[in-house]
């Protein structure tokens, strides 16, 4: 378990993370979301002391990271795949880790194996592609078999099938009951991976609910009603008990029931539609509607659209 309590870190004059306090349990996968510049990077940072609180402290499984004895095999940390000297084999570089918490050198060849480095096991990771050099950060991560797992952007560089690979080990892994924590900022992919979020904006906490419970919260699903009535159609839904907006190109969005029942009223009314379909809500839908008010860096510039004009971002 990854218990931070009360965490605080300034930089200079600015609270990269101010009183934060959570959870991370074991037996789930926990997603640490949060816009960039939202304090993700100084908190786990903290975690693996490499950053020192300004106050408060963080905790795993009651002890402070510099507390045990062989780190690495309590804490597997993926922060920076490149950060490996590259005139090192990629078996040299997880050998002199290995060596420094008295871990086994079959270990190596282990990992190796497990994220699928083994025939380049000898090559100088300089060469290494962005994709490998994820690889042999997961590897690392994994090399003293810990209890607890740090991964910040571990889909990064990835090909489709290290996507699925790097997914089904983090729900392996979590499955063994260890304390998986990945920061991501690809929502789609914490929606298909992540159990439970943890969620913060400036610095300070946000969300810590599930992915279901903080979806519903804070994204909406809905009816799409496309018709040349919108005005009887609004009337009748209305008359029903049910919610209608205005939605964008004329569309009509009502919550609060189901496309059967939308086209039963329809059909009941004989009114003319040409499109009733279901819009679930999205862990993206959430994610913005909660940090809105966080974004620290945001841009607002023209983009070209697939016509090769020009529109503005709004």
């Amino acid at each position: 378990m990854i218990d931070v309590q009360n965490l605080t870190k300034y930089h200079g004059r600015t609270a990269a993370v101010n009183d934060l306090t959570f959870r991370v349990e074991p037996g789930r996968v926990t997603g640490f979301l949060g816009p960039n510049g939202a304090g993700k990077s100084t908190t786990m940072r903290a975690v693996i002391g490499l950053d020192r609180p300004t106050s408060g402290r963080v905790l795993i499984d009651g002890r402070p990271y510099d507390a045990w004895p062989r780190p690495l095999t309590k804490v597997g940390a993926l922060m920076d795949a490149q950060a490996v000297h590259g005139g090192r084999s990629a078996y040299g570089h997880l050998l002199g880790l290995a060596r420094s918490n008295d871990i086994p050198e079959r270990r190596v060849g282990e990992v190796l194996e497990t994220v699928g480095l083994t025939e380049v096991a000898r090559r100088r990771a300089g060469g290494f592609s962005l994709g490998m050099a994820q690889r042999l950060g997961v590897a690392a991560a994994l090399l003293g078999d810990p209890d607890v797992l740090l991964l910040d952007e571990p889909v990064n560089g990835l090909d489709p099938e290290g996507v699925l690979w790097i997914r089904a080990l983090m729900k392996r892994l979590a499955g063994e009951g260890r304390t998986v924590f990945v920061s991501s900022h690809l929502m789609s992919e914490m929606a298909l991976t992540a159990d439970h979020l943890i969620v913060i904006g400036q610095g300070r906490l946000l969300a810590d609910t599930s992915v279901d419970d903080f979806i519903g919260r804070y994204a909406r699903s809905y009816v799409l009603i496309r018709t040349p009535e919108p005005e009887r159609m609004r009337d009748v839904l209305a008359a029903d008990g049910i919610s209608v907006l205005d939605g964008p190109d004329g569309v009509l969005e009502a919550t609060g029931a189901t496309p059967e029942r939308v086209g039963d009223l329809a059909a009941q009314n004989r009114l003319t539609v040409y499109e009733i379909g279901a819009r679930s809500a999205s862990l993206e839908e959430a994610f913005m509607q909660l940090t809105a008010g966080s974004v620290q860096f945001r841009a607002d510039h023209p983009v070209p659209d697939v016509r090769g004009t020009r529109q503005e971002v709004r």
